[in-house]
């Protein structure tokens, strides 16, 4: 694959995952009615997002180890929360998951 589809594919699931956390922590389904504090876990992923988008290497580099702690709750929410909730987590699985590989995959293109 071309370095730049990569870095679109990288930045596209990183925006994506951004929109997801905070429309599923503020509006689609909170922990707590009006929004939850669990929003504030947007904020590590804005860190990177300058880097991803300008296609620095060493951005997608710890992005890829970083991303980990996302795909880790993704996987515990959607087991242990229902209905709405455990399907959004399973989105923020599954977005970590392309996320962690269009990184990796943009870190070995040489």
């Amino acid at each position: 694959m071309n370095k730049k589809i990569l870095n679109l594919l990288t930045s596209t699931s990183l925006i994506g995952l951004i929109a997801l956390d905070l429309s599923w922590e503020l509006w689609l389904a909170p922990q707590r009615p009006g929004g939850s504090w669990l929003v504030l876990k947007v904020l590590p992923l804005l860190l990177p997002l300058l880097g991803v988008l300008n296609g620095r290497r060493y951005t997608h580099q710890w992005l890829s180890l970083f991303i980990l702690l996302y795909f880790i709750e993704g996987v515990v929410r959607s087991y242990s929360d229902k209905g709405l909730s455990a399907l959004l987590a399973g989105g923020q699985t599954a977005l970590s998951v392309v996320l962690f590989i269009g990184a990796i995959a943009y870190v070995r293109k040489k």
